[in-house]
C-alpha cells in the first residue's frame, strides 16, 4: 500500500506501525528518519517560520486567514505522480496542515483514487483511537491494537506511580505571543501525569488569554510547550514567561516531540509530565523538558 501523510502525527503513527517502507509522501514538516528520506517526496510546502519570533508568526497566520489565502502549498503534481492508495489528512487545525476538503478537491481534480483518512481527535482517548483508524485503513489492524495496548500500558503505569499524591495545579502555555492556554489533549495529559490542570480548554480548541488571567488561575507549575518548537525554542520562550509568575515553577517542554502533535509520543509527554510533577516518582529523559525558573 502507497501511503501518503499530510500532517507529522499521521507521520509519527506510520512509522510506529512499521509502514515507513510504504510512506511515499510528506509535508514539509514531517520528521522523517534517515532511513527512509530517499524513498518519499514533499507534497505539502509552506513558510519556513525559522527565525520569526512568535509575535511575527501570530501576525502572518492571521494575515493569510484574513485575507483568505492558504498557510500550506499542496503539489498536486508531485501527489498524482506517487499514486497513493491512502492518504492521512486533518481538520482539526488550519494552522497545523492542509484541511481534507482542500485535499478532497484536489483528489478529484487530479482523479486520484486514493482514499482520504481525516484524523480530529480533541482527547488522549481521541488520539489512541486514531492509531487504530490508520492501522485500520492500512490493513494492519493487528499491529495497531498491539501499539495501543502498549501505550495504555504505559498510561496505566504513569497514574499508578503517581497515584494518591497532591496534584499541583498546572498551566500549559501552548503559544507565548499572544499566550494561549492549552487545549485539545494537553488536559489529559495533566492529569495522567498527576497535576490539576488549569487555565485550559480541555476537548476543545486551544484559546487566547491574558497572562493576568493566567496568573489568576494560581498554577503552581507553568509549563511552556508552544506549537512548533522543540526544548531549546521552548526553553528561549520560557525564559520570556517566567517573570510573569513569580513564585511558581517554570518549564520548558519539547512541544513537538511530547505534547502538541497527536501521535504515540504523546505517552512520552505524559511521563515527562509527570517526572516535571513527581520527580521521587518517575525519571526525567533528558532533552523532553527544563526547568528555566
Amino acid at each position: 500500500m502507497r501511503l501518503v501523510s499530510l500532517l507529522p502525527s499521521a507521520t509519527e503513527i506510520v512509522y510506529a506501525l512499521g509502514l515507513g517502507d510504504d510512506l511515499v509522501g510528506v509535508t514539509f514538516e514531517c520528521e522523517v528518519p534517515a532511513r527512509y528520506r530517499s524513498g518519499v517526496t514533499v507534497v505539502v510546502g509552506g513558510r519556513d517560520t525559522r527565525g520569526m519570533s512568535p509575535g511575527e508568526i501570530d501576525a502572518y497566520v492571521k494575515a493569510q486567514v484574513a485575507a483568505g489565502a492558504d498557510l500550506y502549498t499542496l503539489h498536486a503534481g508531485a501527489l498524482a505522480g506517487l499514486d497513493p492508495d491512502l492518504i492521512l489528512t486533518q481538520d482539526l487545525c488550519r494552522v497545523c496542515a492542509l484541511p481534507s476538503g482542500q485535499l478532497a478537491d484536489a483528489v478529484e481534480h487530479l482523479g486520484c483514487r486514493a482514499d482520504v483518512l481525516s484524523l480530529d481527535p480533541y482527547t488522549l482517548d481521541d488520539v489512541l483511537g486514531t492509531i487504530l483508524d490508520v492501522g485500520a485503513a492500512a490493513r494492519v489492524p493487528d499491529r495497531a491494537e498491539a501499539l495501543v495496548d502498549g501505550l495504555r500500558a504505559r498510561l496505566a503505569a504513569v497514574g499508578a506511580a503517581v497515584a494518591g499524591r497532591p496534584r499541583p495545579r498546572v498551566a500549559v502555555v501552548e503559544w507565548v505571543d499572544p499566550p494561549f492556554g492549552a487545549g485539545h489533549w494537553i488536559p489529559d495529559l495533566v492529569r495522567v501525569a498527576g497535576g490539576e490542570p488549569v487555565a485550559t480548554h480541555p476537548g476543545a480548541r486551544s484559546a487566547p488569554t491574558t497572562w493576568a488571567a493566567l496568573r489568576a488561575a494560581r498554577p503552581e507549575v507553568v509549563m511552556v510547550a508552544p506549537c512548533g518548537f522543540h526544548l531549546d525554542g521552548a526553553a528561549a520562550q520560557a525564559a520570556a514567561v517566567a517573570p510573569h509568575f513569580p513564585g511558581a515553577q517554570v518549564w520548558a517542554a519539547d512541544a513537538d516531540g511530547l505534547i502538541v502533535r497527536a501521535g504515540p509520543r504523546l505517552v512520552d509527554g505524559a511521563e515527562a509530565i509527570a517526572a516535571i510533577l513527581h520527580p521521587d516518582a518517575v525519571p526525567l529523559v533528558e532533552g523532553s523538558a527544563r526547568r528555566v525558573a
